[in-house]
């Protein structure tokens, strides 16, 4: 088999005249998209699939191009439906897709207020939830199946959240109405329909003018809570506009909420479809974060780092780039790689952890991983204790490109 005999299964794939040399929405992609990258990787681990523009598999490339600053975002015109303008006409680009010396300014803000001391005690707060969460899953009769997404994935990182940035438990329920049109919205603009882009659309409005009437808030009454942290950080005298804490909050939001959920989601899965996987970490439950990188590489929830664009003529690999010139870094692709994982398509949580991409790397390298690694941790480390079964071989997926996960995951939930 090759590239090109996996295009499309019907006629009818078109995806930006073939952008990708595959179709992104076809249920066998969704179900594994794994063979379908390591049929382009073998062709290209950088590869060309219309003038001017490259899709990227290889995991020494993605690393290349993600940590040369030959790359960047430009002019926007590759992001161009992750920027909007507020009330003002002002454009709002969110700080991950700009360039320095704006994203360097403003990353240093967030790293700032967002500190490891602000994530590491949210633990007790983590494993509470969890532990409340599994009780009311557990509550139901032993022989009705859980959908371990609604009733502990996207519930959890929904309340830590929720609770990180001070939103009132009441309003809970927006965050997860705006983060489900977000979340879809993160795709291209020509994988959406009008109706996805219309629900993107406004639910990015909602949460604008929601969270800037909360940081006006904190601004008057400071709290202790990440908004609070994002109005007074400071650094050489300057702050973040509303304009910028806003786009941020919506980023936590959006790209951050999601990512953990379908971590949580995708790892389970891996894990119970490996029962061999899982009774070794349960015997070496004090190795979770060592498991919880691998099942990041094993099944990433973020399969693209976005699209960056060539600020002046260089190379990805041995091919030579012009400026101006797209590529699409597909690090779901370049985390199964041979050349840098031994054995890419076996789950192995006992491998020795290797910086994989699923968080990015460089100065793009994920704000909130260490929130969705103290997350996930937490949630794997308590299912460990507990008897865990798939309840199909067929659960949901979400129909999206850059994120991937479960909409479902019916599971039994029994005492160990």
């Amino acid at each position: 088999m090759s590239v090109g005999d996996i295009d499309t299964p019907s006629g009818e794939f078109d995806f930006a005249a073939n952008l990708l040399p595959f179709d992104p929405l076809d249920p066998a992609f969704q179900a594994d998209p794994y063979p379908f990258f390591r049929l382009v990787r073998e062709t290209a681990p950088a590869l060309c699939t219309q003038p001017g523009m490259w899709v990227v598999t290889g995991f020494r490339e993605c690393s290349a191009v993600l940590r040369d600053p030959k790359f960047g975002h430009g002019d926007g015109r590759l992001v161009a439906s992750q920027i909007t303008r507020d009330a003002d006409g002002n454009v709002v680009r969110p700080f991950v897709f700009m360039d320095p010396p704006d994203h360097t300014r403003i990353r240093s803000l967030v790293t700032k207020a967002f500190s490891a001391r602000m994530v590491e005690r949210l633990r007790p707060t983590a494993e509470r939830l969890v532990g409340e969460l599994l009780a009311a899953a557990m509550s139901k009769p032993a022989d009705e199946p859980v959908d371990l997404m609604a009733e502990l994935a996207f519930a959890l990182p929904s309340n830590l959240i929720s609770e990180l940035l001070g939103m009132p438990p009441q309003d809970k329920p927006l965050f997860e109405e705006w983060s489900g049109a977000l979340g879809r919205g993160l795709d291209p603009d020509f994988m959406l329909s009008p109706e996805e882009m219309q629900r993107r659309d406004q639910a990015r409005t909602e949460f604008d003018g929601y969270f800037a009437e909360l940081a006006a808030s904190r601004r008057a009454e400071p709290a202790d809570d990440l908004v609070s942290a994002l109005v007074a950080v400071e650094e050489d005298g300057r702050n973040l506009s509303m304009t910028e804490l806003v786009s941020t909050c919506r980023l936590l939001l959006s790209a951050g909420y999601l990512s953990t959920a379908h971590l949580i989601g995708n790892g389970v899965n891996a894990l119970l479809r490996n029962p061999d996987q899982f009774d070794w970490f349960r015997s070496h439950t004090d190795q979770v974060a060592g498991v919880v990188e691998e099942l990041l590489r094993y099944d990433s929830p973020v399969q693209t780092a976005g699209m960056r664009t060539a600020l002046q003529d260089t190379e990805i690999g041995d091919q030579a780039i012009s400026a101006g010139e797209g590529a699409m870094l597909l690090v779901g692709a370049a985390n199964r790689d041979p050349r840098a994982f031994p054995d890419p398509d076996r789950l192995d949580v006992s491998r020795k952890p290797e910086r994989n991409l699923g968080f990015g790397i460089g100065a793009h390298f994920c704000v909130g991983a260490p929130l969705a690694r103290l997350t996930t941790q937490v949630a794997l480390t308590a299912l460990a204790g507990l008897r865990v079964e798939l309840a199909t071989d067929d659960a949901p997926r979400i129909n999206n490109l850059v994120l991937r996960g479960f909409a479902e995951l019916p599971v039994f939930l029994r005492a160990a």
